[in-house]
């Protein structure tokens, strides 16, 4: 009698395994075909209509015209530089961030990449913001600052980030401080900033610092003009100005 009953489940338990390869095919080939389906549909608008009339609405070919021919102190408020600058600095980043024009589509000019940049630099906004005004998507903006802003780097490091490396190059230093300030035996005046970012993936609670919010920590040294002459960018927001300074590469030049 136990034979029947035991052969009776078995065929049970096989004939529901064998329903729910059914059901799992099944509902492979219906996710097949809406993948199908919505790939033939393709997107909607190569460039959305609003973002292609950007020669005639958006920020850099209009507000931005206005400001250099009408108004420099606005022109300067708004991109943080005069317009002389702005050109200077155009002529020297402007070969490297031009793209090469396509048929697909025209590239983005490099007046346009640098003057977005600046201003997202100098205001804060955040992309998905600035896409209305400068009528660039957001994405594509991501892609442009990081691109400009590493083109500018490469273009003055050498020349803007000077740091001493001898003795008489640091006595200078503190010359100009104690002449200017009246601070003897003064190399530079050091302090950090927050930067705000998200939190790193697996990170816990390295970069949270203790105003609040995830950070890196931008440690720099700057001369009696103000002028930056060493910078850090390697420090987590959980550590002190102390940690950062013990651990850079700063303190082991100093004497």
């Amino acid at each position: 009698m136990e034979e029947p009953a035991r052969l009776r489940r078995e065929y049970q338990l096989a004939v529901r395994h064998q329903h729910d390869l059914i059901n799992l095919t099944l509902y492979q080939v219906r996710a097949s075909r809406r993948r199908r389906t919505r790939g033939e549909r393709g997107r909607r608008n190569w460039v959305r209509p609003w973002i292609g009339r950007r020669r005639q609405f958006g920020m850099y070919d209009q507000l931005m015209v206005d400001l250099r021919n009408e108004d420099h102190a606005s022109f300067t408020n708004f991109l943080r530089i005069s317009p002389a600058m702005f050109d200077e600095l155009l002529a020297r980043v402007g070969p490297s961030i031009t793209k090469q024009y396509t048929f697909y589509r025209d590239p983005l000019e490099p007046g346009m990449k640098l003057a977005l940049t600046l201003r997202h630099l100098a205001s804060g906004n955040k992309y998905a913001s600035m896409k209305f005004g400068w009528r660039v998507p957001h994405n594509t903006q991501s892609l442009v600052v990081r691109d400009v802003c590493q083109a500018i780097i490469d273009e003055y490091v050498d020349e803007v980030l000077v740091c001493p490396s001898t003795p008489e190059s640091w006595r200078a230093v503190a010359d100009k401080f104690f002449q200017r300030w009246n601070f003897p035996n003064t190399c530079g005046a050091l302090d950090g900033k927050h930067v705000a970012c998200r939190c790193p993936p697996k990170s816990g609670s390295l970069y949270f610092n203790y105003k609040g919010f995830y950070s890196i920590v931008l440690m720099a040294l700057v001369d009696a003009d103000y002028k930056f002459i060493w910078a850090d960018i390697s420090g987590t927001g959980s550590a002190s100005d102390a940690q950062i300074y013990n651990s850079c590469e700063l303190k082991e030049c100093v004497p």
